[in-house]
């Protein structure tokens, strides 16, 4: 396939954006009354903004306990940061989030109660390094390089574990030197943990792909946080965690594709792609909102076609995102520092597509980690049958960015040598290829996979991470507790506002 015709499959995959489908528009707000005049009116007890997982879980939840729900989404699905895309008959690959593990039970129990099953990431046999041009090949299982200079750096990261645990998920401003190493970046520690070059540069690999930002952009203070998260109230967090396929983060997927479980929850609901739709519909697609104004008695937001009138509202979207939204009267100092503090990470999705996954002939994994300048880190991403094969590659941080700078033909170019360089010259030809940058989505999602707080901003204005405002109300994933960042943060997210808001509402 010519680059032209690739380009256009692409934009007919548009990604869809790091924990809830954005509802907010970037645009100059229409005056309420011109707004109100031009919409539907609808009326419900909550009113949520974003249909991602955290907003339709939050949405699922409010009317199990009885309670009337309108979820307003920006673009014409559901599914937030997760988007399935059909590669080969009734066959999909996932270009957004796509990874459960170990400890994610609340990801896991609702694609349970939707129908939704879930299969191992291919594992078997041996990963491949690629390091100072050396390419060598270790066990799937632990996971671990044996080239000692780069072993020991990941060696070092599970040194954090120990860090990670005097920071409370809950409240990790309250650490102890919480500003201190607020002010430290993940970069300073790397520097002065990690001497050798090419160790320091396959971390840095790892770092682009859980985070899509480089080491020097993050605070120490969010980076134990996010350690911490990766388990639950009886196991604690771990790096080995976020890294890891088997008994990580990345050791299962679902049948299916991830989007379908927003999907069928939506498809519940009762939902319609573009605009109000009829009666029944709870979802409304199409329906950026512009504007949230609040009284002492209820809530007010308008939205392009649709007007909502509610006594409480639930903003999902990405934190940057959230703080574009007009607010009536102002959100509070605070809140909007730790909004506008918040930054999307950069990240693309690398896809190829072949006939069948030809690396298992050879007794490869097709996941790798190497200092290559593009397509750092791999895995195979084929469906649950084997077929057809699929690679994908992350590519973050300033890695990604200077990537981007190059023609569609040229990353290409880029990106299938790297693969031939890990898995082989057959990696040369495959039948599809495509790719998904997310910074290209900075109306929607702003960027992915997940919002980082800048240096120093933890610390200054973590306390209003959950904070509600008046009868506004704040979820995803970035609020979450444990797993923050993940499908699984945001349907807990989800899950503790709608229990925050039935509160609300049982005392008003």
């Amino acid at each position: 396939m010519g680059a032209e015709a690739s380009n256009r499959n692409v934009d007919r995959r548009t990604f869809l954006g790091a924990a809830a489908a954005s509802a907010v528009v970037l645009a100059a707000e229409a005056a309420p009354s011109f707004a109100a005049a031009k919409s539907t009116m609808r009326s419900a007890d909550v009113v949520i903004v974003g249909a991602g997982l955290s907003g339709l879980t939050a949405a699922r939840r409010l009317l199990a306990a009885g309670r009337s729900v309108i979820v307003l989404e920006a673009r014409d699905r559901v599914g937030g940061r997760t988007l399935n895309t059909p590669i080969s008959g009734s066959e999909i690959t996932e270009v957004g989030g796509e990874y459960v593990g170990p400890t994610q039970d609340r990801i896991l129990a609702l694609a349970k109660e939707v129908g939704v099953k879930t299969f191992p990431v291919y594992n078997t046999g041996v990963n491949v390094l690629i390091a100072d041009g050396e390419r060598s090949f270790y066990p799937a299982v632990p996971g671990l390089p044996e080239k000692p200079d780069i072993a020991a750096a990941i060696v070092k990261g599970f040194a954090l574990d120990e860090l990670a645990k005097s920071v409370p998920v809950k409240a990790p401003w309250t650490a102890p030197n919480a500003a201190a190493l607020d002010r430290e970046t993940l970069g300073d520690w790397m520097t002065a943990n990690i001497p050798q070059t090419d160790a320091r540069r396959v971390f840095e690999a790892a770092v682009n792909s859980v985070w899509g930002v480089d080491g020097a952009q993050l605070s120490m203070l969010y980076v134990l946080f996010y350690i911490a998260s990766a388990g639950d109230s009886k196991t604690a967090g771990s790096f080995g965690r976020l890294i890891s396929v088997e008994g990580g983060a990345q050791q299962d997927r679902f049948v299916g594709g991830s989007q379908l479980v927003s999907i069928r929850v939506a498809d519940r609901l009762g939902w319609s792609r573009k605009g109000p739709g009829g009666k029944g519909v709870r979802v409304i697609g199409s329906a950026p909102v512009r504007r949230i104004s609040q009284t002492s008695s209820g809530v007010r937001v308008i939205a392009d076609g649709v007007t909502v009138d509610a006594k409480r509202v639930i903003v999902t979207t990405p934190p940057a995102l959230a703080a574009k939204i007009k607010y009536s009267p102002s959100l509070p100092a605070g809140k909007i520092g730790l909004l506008k503090g918040m930054t999307p990470g950069n990240l693309t999705k690398a896809e190829a597509i072949y006939q069948t996954p030809f690396w298992r002939d050879d007794g490869l994994t097709g996941q790798s980690v190497s200092d290559l300048p593009v397509g750092s880190v791999t895995f195979d991403n084929s469906p649950p049958d084997g077929g057809p094969g699929v690679l994908f590659a992350f590519v973050g941080g300033s890695a990604e960015k200077n990537w981007q700078k190059l023609s569609a033909a040229d990353r290409k170019t880029a990106m299938l040598s790297s693969f031939a360089a890990l898995f082989g010259p057959k990696a040369l030809a495959p039948i599809d290829y495509f790719e998904r940058d997310w910074d290209n989505d900075q109306q929607w999602s702003g960027g992915c996979p997940v919002s980082h707080t800048n240096p120093g901003v933890m610390a200054k204005y973590g306390k209003y991470l959950r904070t509600a405002v008046g009868r506004v109300h704040f979820a995803g994933t970035e609020t979450s507790d444990y797993w923050t960042g993940y499908m699984d943060g945001a349907v807990r997210s989800g899950e503790r506002v709608a229990t925050e808001v039935g509160n609300a509402l049982r005392h008003k």
